[in-house]
């Protein structure tokens, strides 16, 4: 691999997350040492939202713990709520519970935190400063205070592939790397006007993620927010944008779930999505198909950064155990593996291996040119929603499918979802974050 591809790769690790913050720490990660905690010997489960489809369920199993030395960890994917709700009821039972270690958004902690319910992990990333885990992430792992209540565990983000067939009906003038969402439009139309087929596509089906594209991407790069202004006239400007594109978008968009999938049977040649569900197609045919950044709009190219954390509950049965298993997933040999069965992006300073996948190599190159843009803007998951988070995912969602896929309104349809949001924003009493800035109060659509 040529070096300044490995400049590139090496980029991406930390600058889909480096911008989402303007706070700054030092860094921290580190050598495998003696846990702070007693090791039991006793199994635990290591509960987590991430890694639901059964493929990542079984890479995390066979692959990413496979040289895992410690006690028996049982791996459990399952839902925010459920999880939160697990870690509630062991943390009123008292004494020690089932579950030893969590895996969640950063978003996701929020109420967990707010319970009181990790342990402090500070000792745990002392002894791996040697990792130099991203400084702002270990920040946002503080939640305002002194202690390390998250450790980074990865990262990710989202982006456009499109297959090169496509290329030749760019609109003129296009930079297909700092495209605008007026080009894409055009680029569809295009598309559709020359073969008759609609080829842009869409995660609308039963676990896509559009919600995650209208919050991150559209409505920040429309309306420069997405609480506060989920209403305002950009609002109604940019769904009236989405459904111009919806013309030209190919009808299956509502059952499709991951766009890797459509787009390596060519049912569609263009689309975003989750940098995990893009990954398959890239990797099957690096030849056929380009990774780019995402759109921007009038307010700038907003982006979405995730960022996954490490807990460990108070009631945990083996905080020793558990702690090792952090060492364990914060090495470089094994953040490396989480990239290449995963695709989620190392925390630390690894070195990226010169044998590395053309199709992550493509995905790391169009990460690092998506946090590199001079108009990028990073917005973080969104923060503080608890039980709620679900609820919040449904209302946009079903906000998508009533002005979209329905066809209705959008004023009439974003002043009654509006209500639904500030009832549950009220439930969550969350405060704003990312592009909406912070609040004192519950953040409010005005």
């Amino acid at each position: 691999m040529r070096r300044s591809s490995m400049r590139a790769l090496a980029a991406a690790t930390f600058a889909i997350f480096i911008t989402a913050c303007a706070t700054t720490g030092t860094s921290g990660g580190g050598a495998v040492a003696s846990p702070t905690g007693n090791d039991t010997g006793k199994d635990f489960a290591f509960q987590s939202t991430q890694f639901s489809p059964v493929p990542e369920q079984e890479a995390m199993r066979q692959q990413i713990l496979k040289n895992w030395k410690g006690v028996g960890v049982e791996f459990i994917t399952d839902q925010e709520a459920v999880i939160i709700n697990n870690i509630t009821a062991e943390a009123k039972a008292g004494g020690t519970g089932r579950i030893g270690i969590i895996g969640l958004e950063n978003g996701q902690f929020s109420s967990i935190v707010a319970g009181n319910y990790l342990q402090d992990l500070s000792k745990v990333t002392d002894r791996n400063k040697d990792k130099k885990i991203n400084a702002d992430m270990l920040t946002l792992g503080k939640f305002g205070g002194s202690q390390q209540l998250y450790i980074p565990w990865m990262q990710q983000t989202y982006f456009l592939v499109a297959n090169k067939q496509a290329l030749q009906y760019l609109p003129s003038g296009a930079d297909v790397n700092a495209l605008t969402y007026d080009q894409l439009i055009a680029w569809a139309k295009n598309i559709f006007d020359k073969t008759g087929q609609k080829r842009f596509g869409w995660p609308v089906g039963t676990n896509g993620l559009i919600h995650r594209l209208l919050q991150g991407y559209w409505y920040p790069s429309y309306t420069g927010g997405l609480v506060t202004t989920f209403k305002s006239p950009e609002a109604v400007t940019m769904w009236n944008k989405i459904k111009e594109l919806w013309q030209y978008s190919n009808p299956q968009s509502t059952t499709y779930a991951f766009m890797q999938e459509p787009l390596q049977s060519g049912e569609v040649w263009v689309a975003m999505d989750h940098g995990a569900r893009l990954i398959n197609v890239l990797k099957a045919k690096p030849d056929d198909f380009i990774a780019v950044p995402a759109p921007a709009g009038p307010k700038g190219r907003y982006y979405m950064s995730v960022v996954i954390g490490l807990g460990i509950p108070k009631t945990t049965p083996n905080q020793g155990g558990a702690e090792k298993l952090i060492d364990y997933l914060l090495q470089p040999d094994t953040q490396i593996t989480t990239f290449r069965t995963n695709s989620f992006f190392p925390v630390i300073d690894a070195q990226m291996p010169a044998d590395l996948d053309k199709g992550l190599k493509l995905e790391a190159d169009a990460v690092a040119k998506q946090s590199s843009a001079k108009d990028g803007k990073v917005v973080p998951l969104p923060v503080g929603l608890g039980s709620q988070g679900g609820p919040f995912n449904t209302a946009i969602l079903n906000t998508f499918q009533r002005i979209v896929v329905k066809g209705e309104d959008p004023s009439t349809v974003l002043n009654e979802q509006a209500k639904i949001i500030n009832d549950l924003l009220n439930t969550a009493q969350a405060k704003c974050w990312g592009p909406d800035g912070t609040s004192t109060s519950t953040c409010q659509v005005k």
